[in-house]
């Protein structure tokens, strides 16, 4: 198992509807390709307010690479993107870290 970390710099103002976003849309796409999602956070002391962080579980690489790539050029997903963002982007950078736990990690969860 690998982890995938992932840290969006949202647009000014844009947070709830990205959040919303992934709430109503992206977490059903994300699951119709395989995509298990670990976790979503937000910064409540320190780090960037503006930033939305989740973090993805992925068999190996291969996983990551046959479902990110099918999710990312998914037509229902591209359309309902696109409409999302009609008033311009929710997004302005992304950040990602490929993660591999250590042997003396506890099992996710604990």
């Amino acid at each position: 198992m690998i982890y995938e970390w992932r840290e969006y710099d949202v647009v000014p103002g844009k947070m709830p509807a990205l959040k919303s976003r992934f709430e109503k849309i992206t977490c059903k796409f994300f699951e119709k390709h395989g995509i298990k999602i670990v976790g979503y956070w937000e910064s409540e002391i320190g780090g960037n307010t503006s930033t939305l962080y989740y973090m993805i579980a992925w068999r190996d690489l291969a996983h990551r690479q046959q479902a990110w790539g099918a999710f990312a050029f998914d037509p229902e997903w591209l359309a309902a993107r696109a409409e999302t963002e009609k008033d311009g982007p929710l997004v302005q950078g992304i950040r990602n870290k490929i993660l591999r736990p250590t042997s003396f990690s506890p099992p996710l969860g604990s």
